[in-house]
């Protein structure tokens, strides 16, 4: 059992900068992958960033790539994402999710505990 939560949400204008924090504890941290996912109003949830589980490898979905950074501190079990250059189309409620394997995935059925979500909010 891993409980997940998540921090760091709120209201930025475009083109600045948030980052997210998502506390884990239960299960060893540095044994699985995490990921950050977020839906948006109206929008299926999607992936945003995974990193594995010693931190080596990362992956980034398309829309986020070189604006958001994931990133991992095994001895705080605590996962980030530095999310810089924001649009409103970030617009969504971020979720951190822990992983079934140590190499990251990007699929949402790679996961299996999910944090309770932190609204982000990027105004035009």
């Amino acid at each position: 059992q891993v409980q997940l939560v998540e921090s760091g949400g709120g209201l930025v204008q475009a083109g600045g900068s948030l980052r997210l924090s998502c506390s884990a504890s239960g299960r060893t941290f540095s044994s699985y992958a995490m990921g950050w996912f977020r839906q948006g109003p109206g929008k299926e949830r999607e992936f945003a960033a995974g990193i594995s589980a010693s931190g080596a490898m990362t992956s980034y979905g398309d829309s986020v790539k070189g604006r958001f950074t994931i990133s991992r501190d095994n001895a705080k079990n605590t996962v980030y994402l530095q999310m810089n250059s924001l649009k409103p189309e970030d617009t969504a409620v971020y979720y951190c999710a822990a992983g079934s394997y140590r190499a990251v995935v990007t699929s949402i059925r790679g996961y299996n505990y999910w944090g309770q979500g932190t609204q982000v909010t990027v105004s035009s």
